[in-house]
């Protein structure tokens, strides 16, 4: 590159840092400070507070899609009322998860929803000849409970039977008139002709009658039998727009039952925000230092690559209006960690062919071409891992996946594209000289296969201590692991309740009045941090969690803010147990078939998979000591760590597949040593890079996400330790087997 257009380069570098950098600054401050304003980021619940809510469609059979569609487009507009920013939207065949922020109330919201038929046409009198409703001056009101009027038949039909209301305007000589026009199923059609008929003869009206109030009370003034009907008298078109939204919203085609519910105080999340955030700026800094004091030139434009990289990740976050959760934040932290990955590899090829006594300008493209097969295929089997988490996983787990994706494949572009222009850019202004790049040093090989039963040993050690604790976990806790509610159902209500509460006073004070509300004892009660209490019962009714709120409220001088509830049938538990099954298996084997192909050799794939099982263990031996709560976020956790593992491991393979090729008649032993001691700066600067984001992450992160970050170290410490010390070996084992010995 000449110097003048490496100057140019460089400029434009500069700008796109400048301009990305400005764009990105209005973005975090409006998601740190107004969320859910001005160019802000779309945040989760867990992120932004609110209620979570999944309904299941009742019945033997699953509902049509168009009675499914309706039912979401008429949940659509009741929760809208809510907030504006409320989603509805169907999961699988009979299921439907709705999403409010902003609200903390999710009891009242609970009884609102869901409610089938719950708009009712009611005849003005009975069968006996009295009223049913009455105007007592202000309003109507019923003279009767609705199972009396129903047992009576004077509801003439509800919600479910109307198939559209929409306002419209009609002009009479020189009045203009607005009206709502309805339209009835076959059903609805005969019911209301029938009714509309008896009340015209009376000179009676039909009372439209919605969520425990009359919302129009229309006087019959002729028999309706073709199924449509106009309701005039409104005195404006928005009257008649709200009057026809209520009709089209007071009918579900579906009848729901409640799954799962959660309620978030946006406290929490806005503290989540500011502390991951700021993690992610002190973890980038460090990184940056770490990169530039290592690998000097190429460091300085690795640093400059991850800031576009971090740029560009939330730009792209924003431009396509991801939903960005609590996991989200540690997927993008962890990848920012695992972005330089892709650096070291090539840096550490060009300091290799630096010290051939090669040009500067050759071991850079020497390097960059030697290092992409290593690249490519270790972040195509972390995308694996990432892939799997979005199919198999909900909600915040998909969240995870999706910043974990999508920080994957743009640390590949910063990588191979990006930092490249930026170091051709620096080299052609000048900076040609050995000493900017540095030169890979003769380094003692390490002679890891003849110590092989030792590692072999130790990591059997280690994976068998998973069974021993959970062995000890179920004696004690009476489980294998602290199972949270999403993996055990039931009711989990957390408490700001002011005040440090000591163990002896929550089980003398707090758990009798929960126990006057549950029936029972099986009360788990804990101090969570600073003055929050968490208590966890048996799955509560509706009128339980509502008692419990109240009295709670009420003892300790608390409002609905403070307190925050999630309610888990068996039926998700149980399915959260079986996709963490089942998408540990479909990774293990998507990445075996991967690397087989690739390698064109089983033993590779074979090799990686065991010490792939081996991290997932030790990690779950890691949850068994620790007890951390294992929830929705523990099988991101499994995954993200068998992903970065295989990335570390396929770079050493990679290694060893070249050195086969080149190394003539050599024992395999020695190039499995030569291998391992080659890519060995690769596997530890990587891991401490990873290692400090997680670390930052876990310092100042909140509660629930340092129990995610603490595994994750752990990860990384396994994944480096079976990636340099094990897989290796393995593959070794594997081939003597064969009973080849040699490379042939």
């Amino acid at each position: 590159m000449k110097k003048r257009t490496a100057i140019i380069v460089l400029i434009l570098m500069l700008a796109v840092i400048g301009g990305l950098g400005y764009i990105d600054y209005g973005i975090i401050r409006d998601t740190v400070n107004t969320p859910g304003q001005g160019e802000s980021i779309r945040l989760g619940l867990d992120l932004a507070g609110g209620v979570s809510i999944t309904y299941q469609a009742t019945g033997a059979e699953d509902p049509s899609s168009q009675d499914m569609a309706d039912t979401i487009y008429k949940l659509q507009q009741r929760v809208t009322g809510y907030s504006t920013e409320a989603q509805v939207y169907q999961e699988g065949t009979r299921r439907i998860n709705i999403e409010i922020p902003g609200v903390s109330d999710a009891n009242k919201i609970l009884e609102e929803l869901g409610k089938p038929g719950s708009l009712y046409f009611i005849k003005q009198t009975g069968s006996d000849g009295t009223p049913n409703y009455e105007y007592n001056g202000v309003t109507y009101a019923l003279t009767k409970d609705l199972e009396a009027l129903r047992a009576d038949g004077s509801i003439v039909c509800d919600g479910t039977n109307v198939i559209s209301a929409e306002p419209a305007t009609r002009t009479d000589t020189t009045t203009r008139k607005y009206v709502v026009n309805l339209t009835f199923d076959d059903a609805g059609t005969a019911a209301f002709g029938a009714a509309t008929t008896d009340a015209y003869n009376k000179g009676e009206t039909i009372g439209i009658y919605y969520d425990d109030y009359f919302v129009s009370v229309p006087r019959v003034n002729e028999p309706i039998t073709g199924g449509q009907c106009e309701i005039s008298g409104q005195e404006s078109f928005e009257e008649a727009e709200r009057l026809a939204s209520t009709i089209r919203i007071g009918g579900l085609n579906v009848e729901l039952e409640e799954l799962s519910s959660s309620v978030v105080g946006a406290q929490l999340g806005s503290q989540a925000i500011r502390t991951s955030f700021l993690a992610a700026g002190i973890g980038i800094i460090l990184i940056m230092i770490f990169m530039i004091s290592v690998y000097w030139i190429p460091g300085l434009a690795s640093a400059f690559g991850l800031i576009i990289y971090t740029e560009v990740v939330i730009g792209l976050i924003k431009a396509f209006d991801v939903t960005l959760t609590l996991p989200g934040i540690a997927g993008i932290i962890l990848s920012i960690g695992m972005a330089v990955d892709a650096n070291v590899i090539i840096f550490a090829r060009i300091r290799e062919e630096i010290a051939k006594d090669v040009s500067v300008s050759t071991a850079m493209k020497t390097g960059y071409s030697k290092a992409l097969s290593a690249i490519i295929d270790g972040n195509v089997t972390t995308l694996i891992a990432a892939a799997i988490l979005g199919i198999r996983g909900t909600g915040t787990v998909q969240g995870f996946a999706v910043t974990l994706a999508l920080g994957i494949v743009v640390s590949m572009f910063t990588a191979l594209i990006v930092t490249r222009l930026i170091m051709n850019g620096f080299y052609g202004v000048g900076f040609k000289k050995e000493k900017f790049y540095g030169r890979a040093k003769d380094r003692k090989v390490l002679d890891i296969v003849s110590k092989k039963w030792i590692f072999v040993a130790i990591s059997v050690v280690l994976v068998l201590s998973a069974p021993v604790l959970m062995v000890i976990n179920n004696n004690s806790i009476g489980h294998p692991l602290n199972y949270s509610l999403e993996f055990l159902g039931g009711t989990s209500t957390t408490v700001d309740i002011g005040e440090d509460m000591t163990l002896d006073r929550l089980e003398s004070e707090v758990k009798p009045l929960v126990a006057g509300i549950t029936g029972d004892n099986a009360i788990n009660i804990s101090n969570v941090e600073g003055s929050k209490v968490n208590i966890r019962t048996r799955e509560l009714t509706l009128d339980e969690r509502e008692q419990l709120t109240a009295t709670l409220e009420e003892k300790y001088n608390l409002t609905t803010e403070n307190i925050e509830m999630e309610n888990i049938s068996a039926t998700i538990s149980n399915e959260m147990q079986a996709d963490a099954i089942w998408a540990s298996v479909i990774a293990l084997i998507c990445m075996l078939l991967y690397i087989w192909i690739r390698f064109r050799d089983v033993r590779f794939g074979a090799a990686s998979v065991t010490a792939l099982l081996h991290d997932a263990l030790v990690m779950v031996a890691c949850y068994a000591l620790t007890r951390i709560s294992v929830g929705g976020t523990f099988i991101a956790a499994i995954l993200t760590i068998i992903g970065y593992s295989i990335n570390a491991t396929i770079v050493i393979f990679d290694r060893i597949r070249e050195n086969l090729r080149t190394s003539g008649k050599v024992p395999l032993e020695d190039i499995v040593n030569k291998s391992v001691t080659q890519t060995l700066s690769r596997s530890v600067f990587t891991s401490l890079t990873t290692f400090i984001t997680v670390l930052m992450l876990y310092i100042l992160g909140v509660a629930s996400i340092r129990d995610f970050a603490l595994p994750l170290m752990a990860g990384v410490i396994c994944g480096t330790y079976s990636s340099i010390f094990l897989a290796g070996n393995l593959w070794y084992l594997f081939r003597q087997i064969k009973g080849k010995s040699k490379n042939s």
